[in-house]
């Protein structure tokens, strides 16, 4: 691990300390990510990048949040995890929903709701998979892609004040992309079903 990857991880495990100390649960970090992702949805409708930056941020570092200390306390449990996925999809809705109300009467409205499709279809497609017994992790346009093309958006939508080109070029990749993401995920499955077994070695 590179310097700056183990200086994120120090940082973030610094921060979940703080956290359990203040008596934060895991799933009140995960509640606080939601809160985090309406909060950015209602700035992007507003049309306020550097506040939905800055709520982006802070639902990304709750996102990571929650599983840290749940680990560090020894807390995980399955409704923890299931609230985590249902809540995490739950704040992409809220920012693309604030993004297509921002483009209403606008053909880049029609983005928002492809963003949030090809979003929750990655999301899909992969844990199907994994509940027929398929590891399906491939793909470019995960959750935290998502969320960090997102935030960059935002960042250059701030200082260059381009909100809408910027926000449209990120709804059309999320869109693009995470649609891809879906599909090579259901054609990876199907491969790999088709492949015949492994033969045993003779005796």
């Amino acid at each position: 691990m590179g310097t700056v990857g183990a200086g994120f991880t120090g940082a973030v495990a610094r921060l979940a300390r703080v956290f359990i100390r203040l008596g934060f649960s895991p799933n009140a970090l995960t509640v606080l990510g939601l809160v985090a992702g309406i909060a950015a949805g209602v700035f992007f409708a507003l049309g306020r990048p550097f506040w939905a930056l800055l709520a982006l941020v802070l639902c990304g570092t709750f996102d990571i949040l929650d599983g840290k200390v749940a680990v560090s306390i020894d807390a995980r449990s399955a409704f923890g995890a299931i609230l985590d996925s249902t809540f995490d999809r739950y704040s992409e809705f809220f920012i693309y929903a604030g993004l297509a109300y921002h483009f209403r009467g606008s053909w880049a409205c029609a983005l928002g709701f492809l963003a949030f499709l090809g979003s929750t279809m990655v999301s899909y497609t992969r844990a199907r998979a994994e509940g027929l017994g398929f590891d399906c992790n491939l793909g470019m346009m995960q959750r935290a892609e998502r969320m960090i093309l997102m935030a960059f958006a935002s960042l250059v939508s701030s200082i260059f004040a381009v909100f809408d080109p910027a926000m449209i070029a990120a709804l059309a990749l999320i869109s693009l992309f995470s649609n891809i993401t879906a599909v090579q995920r259901l054609f990876s499955v199907r491969r790999r079903e088709r492949r015949p077994a492994a033969t045993p070695p003779p005796a």
